[in-house]
């Protein structure tokens, strides 16, 4: 069985959605950040060396970054669900998503959280952090037009692994500023799976 090793407050609340939306079963241990530095806890170390959440154990596996977790259930667990044919084209534009949410989309924003702890010594990043988040939730924005999730009628897989992208865009209170991507977050936080995950993994907030 599947064990998610759950920080709060964290990426790995993306992987108990998908486990729900897949309705596997699966075990959930959890581990609560320093209250003072927000840093994981060292027990975390025990299961990965980088002591870093989301992880999982799978029987011999462990398994760390989310892509790479989302990557792993979807191609061992999932029989097919939640992506597309692989032998489509559409298989490779889902497996960008999957590798620019992190890879990309989510640099700048988590630059600008921490370049804003800086004060007046971090101003001079700001236009250039303005500029790049500009343009990645622009494209995003785009890609939404027209579409109720990333790969078109239906949640993929990818769209879990985006969502901390959109989620965090309105801890920053810009949402309005793109709506298609705010009718988006609040279509797949409306989903039975993504609501009972968040039961199940606690309440979260990024804008700490």
């Amino acid at each position: 069985m599947i064990t998610v090793h759950h920080l709060n407050d964290s990426r790995s609340q993306r992987i108990l959605w998908l486990l729900e939306e897949l309705g596997l079963p699966y075990e959930l241990k959890f581990y609560q950040r320093d209250a003072t530095t927000r840093l994981a806890p060292p027990e975390l170390k025990a299961v990965h060396p980088l002591g870093k959440s989301p992880v999982i154990t799978d029987g011999q596996a462990t398994v760390i970054e989310s892509g790479a977790i989302i990557d792993y259930v979807i191609r061992r667990h999932a029989g097919g669900r939640l992506q597309p044919d692989p032998s489509t084209p559409a298989y490779d534009t889902y497996q960008q998503w999957l590798h620019y949410a992190e890879g990309s989309a989510m640099l700048p924003l988590m630059l600008f959280m921490y370049v804003g702890r800086l004060g007046e010594a971090g101003a001079a990043l700001h236009p250039r952090l303005e500029s790049e988040i500009a343009n990645h939730m622009g494209y995003v924005e785009a890609s939404l037009a027209g579409r109720d999730y990333i790969m078109g009628a239906e949640l993929s897989a990818a769209d879990i692994q985006l969502s901390f992208v959109g989620e965090v865009l309105g801890a920053f209170g810009r949402l309005d500023a793109y709506p298609n991507i705010k009718a988006w977050v609040a279509r797949f936080q409306a989903r039975p799976a993504y609501r009972t995950a968040l039961e199940k993994g606690g309440a979260y907030s990024f804008a700490k």
